[in-house]
């Protein structure tokens, strides 16, 4: 029997309906059997790709693809070249990247495309191109004293009313903070209300030492126990109206002044006006700096040298024990002929005895750096600074040199911070009177924790001896504490460098490795091999994240410690200093696993130390 079926008319919607339906019943059936599987999976986000050419690998994981895929990288910076290697019967394998020198050290977002007939996946990840330091086991003689780094760290006080009562408080704490940084010869400079003689009356109340000893006395009993006490300035009665020495009338003044000092501290006093003057401790100041940047102060350079010549010898006469700090010289500017420029003051004060040069005895010659001196100053301006810092070191060195019973002094930094201005009394900036002064934080935040060490590196490096932080205790732009002796991240960059890099008298100094970089415009590395056979690396960043920056955050950067040459080291410890250091503990060693090649990834502006032992 034939069954008819009655068709009814369909309107063009319902016809519309059961077509779309009918498609996609047919497309969801295809698409599970078949795309829903196929996926790219990455070994890792980011891949680090070295500038010296070592190839650097990422897994790539296929999965639902049939036959051969093709796979594709997009994205790559220039002078990267890359390769996917297929495993053993496929589709998955492994991208090889190879970059070079070129390609500058950054962060580059690249993708890898998978295509597999007419199915694409994607998937990004990060390309980093790694700065590499090549660590030898040779000594480079050429560096530091005939290979060897001798520079110590230490730090000073600037006595006046404002830091008098400094020790009133917590003082063992205090002390104990100040210990831990193991300072040698830590700075006394007493400056205004601290300077013990306000006049030539006669009469005892012509000195007065209480407001200096409430600082010397604490520091006297504190880390080595040895102070350098810098007779910075004269008594206003030896000055003119505006403040500098009047050396042709007080010059004999002065010197007497001075070694009464020193009978003060190390020779039973001194007999003033029928009261007798003697320090309460037992301890002597045996180093002694003679008059604070004299060039800045109103004194030529010939000038110095005669109140050298006859301060020196009076206060020997009192102690032969003493030893000194000569010049204090405020220094910028090398070879542009402004008053802070070395060329034009060192020859004359360094000239022969018998022309008018220094003839007293000099212990050590000391200058002052600062990065800059003006709170606009970009942080690429600062940091472009530092290796003239070293070109000032060598220019003294030279200069020392040229006189055979000088040729031994060492150079020492005895302030050092990344800016000198200060406020006027009427709040202005005192480099830039036009405009407010403005306090510079970089002095102790995570721009410092890459400045400083920079600093320490190259210094050392071309032979300086000695390294001061201007000041312990003071504001965020010039303290390594706050008034109540709460550390800043400052302190915790210089005891870090001073616990990595130790420098006790006597002690045989470490030697300074030969190393080499990929790109030293943003990294620094400083490597020394110690007497008990451990090496210590110090690895910089001080790369600026923009050119404009004014306390910015810093660039990322990752730096690979090729190790290759060295027997594989026993054990190895690292410890970062940067923006995340916390700043009631300070950083902390952390034990890693030793490797011919020890990857380090900084976020910002930092510095890493690694320890390794055999």
């Amino acid at each position: 029997m034939l069954r008819i079926l009655r068709s009814w008319p369909l309107t063009a919607p319902a016809a519309a309906l059961l077509l779309v339906l009918a498609a996609g019943c047919s497309q969801n059936n295809s698409a599970s059997s078949s795309t829903a599987n196929f996926a790219v999976a990455l070994g890792s986000s980011s891949v680090a790709v070295s500038q010296d050419g070592t190839p650097a690998t990422l897994a790539v994981t296929i999965t639902g693809a049939s036959g051969t895929p093709a796979v594709g990288v997009s994205g790559l910076p220039a002078g990267v070249t890359e390769q996917f290697t297929p495993v053993a019967g496929g589709p998955s394998g492994t991208l090889s990247f190879i970059g070079n020198t070129t390609v500058p050290a950054d962060s580059y977002p690249v993708s890898v495309t998978v295509t597999a007939g007419s199915r694409v996946q994607s998937q990004a990840f990060t390309l980093v191109s790694a700065v590499v330091a090549s660590i030898k086991p040779s000594v480079d003689t050429s560096l530091g004293i005939q290979g060897n780094l001798q520079q110590f760290m230490s730090t000073s006080f600037q006595i006046s009313g404002y830091t008098g009562n400094f020790f009133a408080s917590a003082a063992s704490t205090k002390q104990s903070e100040l210990t831990a940084l193991a300072p040698q010869h830590i700075r006394l400079q007493a400056i205004g209300a601290a300077l013990p003689m306000t006049g030539d009356s006669g009469t005892a109340a012509d000195w007065n030492f209480t407001l200096l000893d409430q600082i010397v006395q604490p520091v006297l009993s504190t880390a080595d126990q040895s102070p350098e006490f810098q007779i910075a300035t004269a008594p206003a009665w030896m000055c003119h109206p505006d403040g500098t020495f009047d050396i042709a009338n007080h010059l004999h003044d002065f010197a007497a002044y001075a070694a009464n000092l020193v009978r003060y501290y190390n020779a039973g006093g001194f007999n003033w006006g029928g009261q007798h003057f003697q320090s309460p401790g037992a301890q002597h100041i045996t180093w002694w700096g003679i008059f604070n940047e004299p060039n800045l102060n109103g004194l030529t350079a010939a000038q110095y040298a005669t109140l050298y010549n006859t301060v020196v010898p009076a206060m020997l006469a009192v102690d032969l024990s003493l030893k000194f700090s000569a010049l204090e010289f405020s220094d910028y500017g090398l070879g542009t002929g402004q008053m802070g420029d070395p060329e034009q003051y060192l020859p004359a004060f360094l000239a022969p005895a018998a022309s008018g040069g220094v003839n007293a005895q000099i212990d050590s010659i000391s200058t002052h750096l600062y990065g800059g001196c003006n709170q606009r100053d970009t942080d690429a301006a600062l940091f472009a600074a530092v290796p003239g810092f070293a070109a000032n070191i060598q220019y003294f060195r030279q200069q020392l040199a040229a006189r055979a019973d000088l040729v031994n002094v060492p150079v020492w930094v005895t302030e050092n911070n990344v800016n000198a201005d200060y406020a006027l009394s009427n709040g202005m900036s005192s480099c830039n009177p036009t405009q407010l002064f403005v306090n510079d934080p970089r002095g102790s935040d995570a721009f410092f924790a890459a400045w400083r060490p920079y600093v320490f590196s190259q210094l050392g490096k071309a032979a300086n001896r000695a390294l001061y932080q201007w000041m312990f205790t003071g504001s965020t732009q010039y303290g390594e504490t706050d008034a109540n002796g709460t550390p800043y991240l400052s302190y915790w960059v210089d005891r870090s460098l001073e616990n990595a890099f130790p420098t006790p008298p006597g002690a045989t100094p470490p030697q300074i490795l030969s190393t080499s970089l990929t790109d030293s415009n943003s990294i620094e590395v400083l490597a020394v091999k110690n007497t008990n056979g451990a090496v210590t690396l110090m690895v910089v960043n001080h790369a600026v994240h923009a050119t404009t920056d004014d306390n910015g955050a810093g660039a990322p950067r990752t730096v690979v410690i090729d190790l290759s040459r060295f027997n594989l080291f026993g054990a190895a410890s690292l410890k970062t200093v940067d923006a995340s250091t916390n700043l009631t503990t300070g950083p902390v060693s952390t034990a890693i696993t030793p490797s011919s090649r020890i990857t380090l990834t900084f976020n910002g502006y930092g510095t890493a130390f690694l320890t390794l032992t055999p």
